[in-house]
């Protein structure tokens, strides 16, 4: 594997999402995905970051949040820096396929209140490639900074599912049973079938596994599934987060749109599972920060 030095590119205005999912789509066929493959080393920079408070509040909306504070939720910056990943993940230079490609974690860190009337500085680059048991993940790192403060970052995991030789270093690090000792039920959500239809529209994430049945057959899907982040984003609305938090998230299994999911918390951590409290879809913890 050749390692190139780091590199910074700063961005003009936030990259459009289309052409970048298209150019991804069309070079997932050509990627070759595996743990020791080169990775782009460019941090890229987006200076003059404004939010716009129209989106925002129909983010609020979708994920069951209150509008109209003058303050991000936990999730939102994620959705700020989602343009700049995507322009690194569908890059020729990024070993993985975005087609398929499977969030598997975030974790997330806000150190203080942020306005949602002020002005940030986003910059997103990825952190490095790990074995997993089922093929080959990447981490994305995004941070957000309010004059020369770091004020927010997240680390993200996404899953290039393929072949692996096994052994100890592809094990990944799901627990041997994530369904164990379901937490005490808080609520209970019935999911419309448009729920990603709504996400995508406030987010941008228009991956076609969300928005309709007949798109998300052509993954392997019976249905469409709900966004991961929308599930962390609505928990936490449940939840309720710190002013600086951290939180932690871990996707185990799709949502299938529509559908009933129950909201278990305690003691700091929370999960969504399937109508019965069976199926574990999500599992993490929020807490202060620092912790």
């Amino acid at each position: 594997m050749t390692t190139t030095a780091p590199t910074t590119t700063t961005l003009t205005g936030v990259p459009a999402l289309p052409p970048l999912l298209l150019r991804g789509a069309l070079l997932s066929p050509l990627k070759r995905p595996r743990p020791d493959a080169g990775f782009p080393r460019t941090r890229l920079v987006l200076p003059g970051l404004r939010v716009d408070l129209a989106r925002l509040a129909a983010y609020e909306r979708v994920c069951g949040m209150p509008t109209g504070a003058d303050a991000l939720p936990l999730t939102y910056p994620h959705v700020l820096g989602f343009p700049a990943t995507m322009r690194l993940m569908s890059g020729r230079d990024f070993p993985l396929p975005l087609l398929g490609l499977v969030h598997t974690s975030i974790d997330l860190t806000r150190r203080a209140v942020m306005p949602a009337t002020a002005e940030y500085e986003l910059t997103t680059y990825v952190g490095g490639l790990a074995p997993h048991r089922r093929g080959t993940e990447a981490t994305v790192v995004t941070e957000v900074r309010a004059g020369a403060d770091l004020v927010w970052e997240s680390r993200s995991t996404y899953l290039a599912r393929h072949r692996t030789a096994g052994g100890p270093a592809a094990e990944g690090r799901e627990p041997a049973d994530p369904a164990a000792r379901p937490l005490p039920e808080r609520a209970r959500w019935s999911l419309a079938h448009d729920v990603g239809r709504r996400y995508a529209a406030a987010s941008g994430d228009r991956n076609p596994i969300h928005l309709h049945p007949l798109t998300a057959r052509l993954f392997g899907f019976p249905r469409a599934i709900a966004h991961g982040m929308w599930t962390v984003a609505r928990c936490l609305a449940e939840h309720g987060t710190p002013d600086a938090a951290v939180a932690r998230a871990r996707f185990r299994a799709p949502v299938l749109l529509p559908g009933t999911v129950t909201y278990g918390a305690g003691d700091g951590r929370f999960e969504l599972r399937d109508g019965e409290g069976r199926r574990l879809h999500v599992s993490g913890e929020v807490g202060p920060y620092p912790a």
